[in-house]
């Protein structure tokens, strides 16, 4: 089964609190300070359940005919009664407004289901990299649009993608360059700013320690996938990846156990090995189920979210 992933489905987005327990809690902060995420210390209360993986059943152009339609107002409810987690990691494609009436209903609802917003997973199309600096411009108003909507919904962190661009390899400099802007209004905003180890190259895991490195903003992290890079490289190359991006990672971390690439073949994520990188960094953010492969999402995921409590215990 072919699947449809992230890489080829960019920038299809449109452009009283109940359950105080839930709220990732972000303390006020001075622009330019250190964040400074209050995050749970109870295992299961540390575990998010991302959209991505529900896509053909949420509301939207990846919704397939003949399974039930969740509208993303629903999808805090339907996780904490599917899985008895209380946050969620919704993906940028599956909100049908950015508009601040539907984000402030949106919020409403998510609080309403005893439920939190741990991080917004943004996927665009325009690259900060590019040698035209109109197109840079683009994605880092992009980005900023969806800090934006991160402070609508309460989310403590949005994680912004790094598309390839169709005039330039991958350029660290220029990169540098956009997410420096990037970085300072998520600053501003308190709000933290993530990059993920997703497309093999221009969100290579060690280019993207170099660029987190030279921008050196507490703000701008690294958000490590468990099986993204494993997909794509040998084992060793993939471990040092991930323990690389643990070393650069602060909310928000992606939970899978395994993957399909784009020539069919399964590769499968040692989750004790990568749990163990994750624990040694001592990394207390938040565990995002992200399940990636032919199959039940929901088994699949239900099963990630016990494995990844134990772990975390």
């Amino acid at each position: 089964m072919k699947q449809t992933t992230r890489r080829k489905f960019l920038g299809q987005c449109s452009g009283a609190l109940a359950g105080v327990w839930a709220l990732p809690v972000l303390l006020e902060a001075a622009p330019g300070s250190q964040p400074s995420v209050r995050f749970p210390s109870a295992a299961r209360d540390r575990v998010a359940v991302a959209s991505y993986p529900f896509r053909e059943f949420i509301a939207g152009k990846e919704h397939k005919s003949g399974n039930p339609t969740i509208e993303l107002k629903d999808f805090a409810a339907h996780v904490v009664e599917k899985f008895r987690v209380h946050r969620i990691e919704p993906w940028s494609a599956h909100f049908p407004s950015s508009e601040p009436k539907y984000l402030a209903e949106l919020r409403t609802a998510v609080a309403k289901a005893n439920c939190a917003v741990a991080n917004i997973a943004v996927d665009g199309d325009a690259s900060p990299y590019a040698a035209d600096p109109g197109e840079r411009a683009k994605a880092i108003a992009f980005s900023k649009r969806w800090i934006d909507v991160a402070v609508a919904i309460g989310s403590p962190s949005v994680r912004t993608n790094i598309p390839r661009s169709k005039d330039s390899k991958p350029d660290a400099a220029r990169l540098v360059a956009s997410l420096r802007q990037v970085a300072e209004y998520g600053s501003a905003k308190n709000v933290v700013v993530h990059l993920e180890n997703d497309n093999p190259v221009s969100e290579d895991p060690f280019f993207l320690v170099q660029v987190l490195d030279e921008v050196n903003s507490p703000w701008l992290h690294a958000l490590p996938d468990f099986g993204n890079t494993l997909n794509a490289h040998d084992e060793d190359y993939a471990y040092r990846a991930i323990d690389a991006m643990f070393a650069h990672a602060y909310a928000i971390c992606h939970i899978k156990d395994g993957e399909v690439n784009e020539q069919g073949k399964a590769t499968h994520v040692d989750l004790a090995r990568t749990f163990g990188i994750l624990k040694r960094h001592e990394y207390k953010g938040y565990c995002s189920i992200e399940y990636d492969a032919p199959g039940d999402p929901y088994k699949a995921t239900a099963e990630l979210v016990e494995k990844t409590v134990k772990f975390l215990g």
